[in-house]
C-alpha cells in the first residue's frame, strides 16, 4: 500500500492543506522541520588559552604538538594573526566578529565596570556564531571555558541568558569562568554544577574529560540525524594556568630546556625562519629588560624555572594528544573532510606566573610571590593536585618569539598568535602559509562566507548589529591575495595600539616595560597621564617589513604617526573604547550590580550548588561571623559545615575527632588552625566561628588583615588563636560550598569532600561585624593559652 508523501510548508506561511469537516475530506500539510543545506559543512572551533606564537611545534617550538602540525600539513598556517591580548575579550570577538569594547568585553569579565564597552555584558543585537548557524540547521555545542557573562550571574539564581545555552549552544559540559584546576575543575553540564566523573588517583584531568564529552555529543546526534552538520566550540583549559599535567608527560622534557629561554628564543626564532613563518630577513625583538638574562639566575633557580617549562611542555603535548582523538573522532566517523577546522590561542603566553614562576597562582593574585626555597620544596609536585602552577615570565617571553612582550599588552607578543585552517573539502590548497593581516573577528564572517550564509538580520526578535570584521575566505586557494582587513584598533588595561595597512602604532602602559617605567601592571591612567601619552608615549613601527617591532620610526614618520593616533581615537569613538583605564585591581574590587539587594546575612543549606565566588559572600579583610544549627547523633559526626577555596588556599569550619575546628589556608604558605577545647555535644546545637580584625592589611605586600579566630559552641567560647596574616585579595578557586569540600581540602587535617555526617539544618554568614562579647570565657580560653 503506497503512501502519501508529507506536504510540507514553510513555518509562517499559509497552511497549503485542506480543512474540511471531517479528515476524510481534509489532506494534512505540515510546518517544515528546520534541515540544514545538504552537504553543508560542520564547523569547529578549538581555542587555547594563553598559548604563545612560539609554542606550537609548527611554528618553530621545540614543543611536540604533532597534530596541530598535522593541521597544518592538511590545511593552512597564518602568520598573521591577530586578537585582543587578554581571554574573555579576545572569546568574545570570535564568536560574534564584532570588536571586544562593542561587546562590553573590555576586561574579563570580573574587572567589569559601568560603562558601555566595560560593563561585562555582550549586547543580544550582537549574536553568536551558535545562535546565527542554530538558525540553519546545525547541532551546536560548547565544551571547555565560557567566561563570556557577568560574573555575577554564574549561580544557580541565575539569570541563565548569558550561560552557553542561552545563546545558542544546545549542549554545555565546561567551566564558566577564566580558569580551573585541571584535576578538580569547577564543572557544569547544560545549566547545573556537577562534580568530575572520577578523582586524580583514578586518572581524571579535565582535558580528556572534554575530549570524550565533545566526542559525545557529536555521536548522540549522528546516531540519530548522520546528515545534520554541527558546530563544535572546543576551548580545553590548557594552557592557562594551573599548568596541570600527569608527570610521564612533562618528564617527556627532562632536560630539555636546561639551555634557558634565551637559547628558546634564538632557536624558535632560526627555526620559523627555515619554516617560513619569518621572512629570511626578520629582526628577532630585544630582550625585554623584566627577564633576566639566563645565565645570571642561580644554579637552583635554573633548575627550578627549567622543570616549570618541561610542566608546561609536557601539558601543551598532553592538550595536543587529546585534541588529535577528538581529530581522529572526525575522521573515522568520514566527517573530518567535510569539517571546516580553525585552531586559535585567545592571547598571546601569560606572565601571570611572575618573574619567578609560582608553585601557586594564588600567591601571584595576592601579592604574595613566594620564595625559591618554598618553590624548590614543591619542584617535584609541580603539575600535580598540590600545585597550582605557572611559570616563570622568562618562558612566557620566550613563548611568544619573536615578538615583544605577552599577554595583557598590544605589542605584537600579547596580539599575535598562531591561527591554523584545516577544510580537505572547502579548500585545495594544503601545508601552505598564509601571511594576509588579520583579526579574530574575521573568523565568524570567514565561516558564513564559506558556508553562503549571510549575516541574519534579526536572531530572535533582536535586529543584529553589523559585524565588524571581513571574510578571508578568498585567502584559501589564493596566496597572494590582499587582505580585507586595513584597519585594526587595540586596547588593554590602557595598553594602546592600531594596525593600519602595514604599519602599527603602540602606545604602551605603565610603559614599553616595568622595569622602564618603575610602576606596575594595573597603575591607574589620569587625563595628565593620557595627555603625555599623547604626545611622547606612542611608538611607530613599519610591521611589513619589520614584524617583531626592532626598529621605532616614530621620530622619522611623525606626521604618519599622529595620523594613526588620530585613527586610534576615531575607531576608539565608533566601538566605546572610551573612557581608558588603566586600572587592574581598582577594577576587580569595584561594586557591580546584584540579583538581590545589599545584605550583611547569607543562609546556606547542605546538598545546595556551590557559590561561586562572584556571589559568595565577602570575608575577606573585614569582621564576620559564621552559625551551623546542626544536630549532633548519638555516637557523634563528623564533616565540614562550610568551605571555601581549595588546597591552593582558602578556609573552612568542620567537626573532626568530636571538636569544632576553623582552618585558614594562606595561598598555601601558611596554615592557621585552632580546635575547640572541648567536643562537640550530641544533640542540636549552635557551632559558630567569628573573626575579628587586630590590625590593617597590607594589600600592596601580600597580607590580609590580621585577626582574632574564635570558635563558640552555644554562645560560649571554646578555641582561640591570632592569626597574623590572612589572605588578602581572593581566593581561586573560590567557591564556597555547605556542608562539604569538594575538590581540593582547604586543610590536609581531613580528605575531601568530607561531607557533614550529622544534621546540618543551615548556616548562616554574618558580615555585620556584631561579635559575641564573653569575658569570662575569652578569659579563661587567655590564661589556659598561657
Amino acid at each position: 500500500m503506497s503512501q502519501t508523501p508529507l506536504t510540507e510548508y514553510e513555518p509562517g506561511k499559509a497552511f497549503p492543506g485542506r480543512i474540511g469537516r471531517t479528515t476524510d475530506e481534509s489532506s494534512p500539510a505540515w510546518p517544515q522541520p528546520l534541515r540544514a543545506t545538504p552537504g553543508a559543512p560542520n564547523v569547529v572551533f578549538i581555542v587555547l588559552n594563553d598559548t604563545g606564537f612560539g609554542q606550537f611545534s609548527c611554528y618553530g617550538s621545540p614543543i611536540a604538538t604533532p597534530n596541530m602540525d598535522a593541521l597544518a600539513a592538511g590545511g593552512l598556517l597564518y602568520t598573521n594573526m591577530h586578537t585582543t591580548a587578554l581571554c574573555s575579550p579576545s572569546r568574545s570577538c570570535m564568536v560574534t566578529g564584532r570588536n571586544h569594547h562593542a561587546n562590553g568585553m573590555a576586561g574579563i569579565t570580573e574587572i567589569a565596570t559601568g560603562y558601555p564597552g566595560y560593563n561585562g555584558q555582550i549586547p543580544f543585537e550582537n549574536g553568536f556564531i551558535s545562535e546565527m548557524l542554530l538558525q540553519h540547521g546545525y547541532n551546536t555545542y560548547l565544551v571547555g571555558k565560557w567566561h563570556l557573562m557577568p560574573s555575577e550571574h554564574e549561580s544557580a539564581a541565575g539569570p541563565y541568558e548569558r550561560w552557553p545555552l542561552g545563546r545558542g549552544y544546545e549542549r554545555f559540559y565546561g567551566f564558566l569562568g577564566g580558569d580551573t584546576s585541571q584535576w578538580f575543575p569547577d564543572l557544569v553540564y547544560d545549566n547545573h554544577q556537577v562534580e568530575p566523573p572520577a578523582t586524580p588517583e583514578e586518572g581524571y584531568h579535565l582535558t580528556p574529560d572534554l575530549t570524550d564529552k565533545a566526542i559525545s555529543f557529536i555521536a548522540d546526534a549522528k546516531q540519530v540525524a548522520p546528515d545534520k552538520p554541527f558546530f563544535l566550540h572546543f576551548c580545553p583549559g590548557a594552557t592557562h594556568a594551573p599548568h596541570h599535567v600527569p608527570q610521564e608527560w612533562a618528564d617527556r622534557y627532562r632536560g630539555k630546556f636546561d639551555e634557558g629561554w634565551d637559547a628558546y628564543r634564538r632557536q624558535t626564532f632560526e627555526k620559523q625562519k627555515q619554516l617560513g613563518i619569518l621572512p629570511p630577513d626578520a629582526m628577532l625583538s630585544r630582550h625585554d629588560p623584566d627577564v633576566p638574562e639566563w645565565e645570571t639566575l642561580s644554579p637552583d633557580a635554573r633548575r627550578l624555572a627549567a622543570r616549570m617549562m618541561e610542566v608546561f611542555a609536557g601539558f601543551l603535548s598532553h592538550t595536543d594528544h587529546h585534541i588529535g582523538r577528538l581529530i581522529e573522532f572526525l575522521r573515522e566517523s568520514g566527517e573530518l573532510d567535510n569539517t571546516l577546522i580553525m585552531v586559535v590561542s585567545d592571547n598571546g603566553a601569560s606572565a601571570e606566573g611572575g618573574v619567578t614562576g609560582t608553585t601557586n597562582e594564588l600567591q601571584f593574585f595576592n601579592n604574595a610571590p613566594e620564595s625559591l626555597e618554598d618553590s624548590l620544596r614543591a619542584i617535584d609536585e609541580l603539575g600535580g593536585p598540590t600545585t597550582f602552577n605557572h611559570y616563570p615570565w622568562g618562558w612566557t617571553w620566550a613563548g611568544n618569539t619573536p615578538f615583544r612582550r605577552w599577554k595583557r599588552e598590544t605589542y605584537r607578543g600579547g596580539v599575535s598568535d598562531p591561527f591554523l585552517v584545516h577544510w580537505p573539502k572547502g579548500f585545495k590548497s594544503h601545508g601552505e602559509i598564509r601571511a594576509q593581516f588579520g583579526h579574530i573577528i574575521d573568523m565568524v564572517p570567514t565561516v558564513l562566507d564559506a558556508l553562503g550564509i549571510e549575516p541574519p538580520a534579526t536572531i530572535r526578535g533582536v535586529t543584529q548589529s553589523p559585524l565588524h570584521g571581513v571574510s578571508f575566505a578568498h585567502t584559501f586557494d589564493k596566496p597572494d591575495a590582499p587582505t580585507r582587513h586595513h584597519t585594526q584598533y587595540y586596547e588593554m588595561f590602557g595598553h594602546r595600539a592600531i594596525d593600519h595597512n602595514g604599519w602599527r602604532a603602540v602606545c604602551p602602559w605603565p610603559g614599553p616595560s616595568f622595569a622602564e617605567s618603575g610602576r606596575p601592571f594595573g597603575t591607574p591612567i589620569t587625563a595628565e597621564d593620557l595627555a603625555e601619552l599623547d604626545v611622547k608615549g606612542w611608538e611607530l613601527y613599519h610591521v611589513a617589513e619589520d614584524v617583531a617591532e626592532t626598529e621605532n620610526l616614530a621620530e622619522e614618520h611623525r606626521a604618519r604617526l599622529i595620523e594613526m593616533i588620530a585613527l586610534w581615537y576615531v575607531e576608539a569613538g565608533k566601538y566605546n573604547v572610551l573612557p581608558i583605564d588603566g586600572s587592574a585591581f581598582e577594577r576587580m574590587s569595584a561594586e557591580r550590580p546584584q540579583i538581590t539587594k545589599a545584605r550583611t546575612s547569607f543562609t546556606l543549606r547542605p546538598d545546595t550548588q556551590v557559590l561561586p565566588a562572584a556571589v559568595a559572600p565577602r570575608v575577606l579583610n573585614r569582621p564576620h561571623s559564621v552559625t551551623a544549627d546542626v544536630e549532633i547523633p548519638s555516637g557523634g559526626a563528623e564533616g565540614v559545615l562550610i568551605s571555601q577555596g581549595s588546597n591552593a588556599g582558602g578556609w573552612a569550619v568542620y567537626v573532626k575527632d568530636g571538636k569544632l575546628h576553623y582552618a585558614h589556608n594562606y595561598v598555601q604558605r601558611a596554615l592557621h588552625h585552632v580546635a575547640s577545647s572541648e567536643s562537640v555535644p550530641e544533640g542540636r546545637h549552635k557551632l559558630r566561628f567569628e573573626f575579628e580584625p587586630t590590625g590593617e592589611p597590607d594589600i600592596a605586600h601580600g597580607k590580609g588583615t590580621p585577626g582574632r579566630a574564635q570558635l563558640y559552641i552555644d554562645q560560649r567560647l571554646v578555641g582561640e588563636i591570632d592569626m597574623p596574616v590572612t589572605t588578602p585579595i581572593v581566593f581561586n578557586p573560590g567557591g564556597m560550598c555547605c556542608g562539604a569540600n569538594p575538590g581540593s581540602a582547604v586543610t590536609p587535617d581531613y580528605q575531601a569532600p568530607f561531607t557533614f555526617t550529622g544534621t546540618l539544618h543551615t548556616v548562616t554568614v554574618d558580615l555585620s561585624g556584631d561579635l559575641i562579647v564573653d569575658a569570662p570565657s575569652e578569659m579563661r580560653v587567655h590564661m589556659a593559652r598561657q
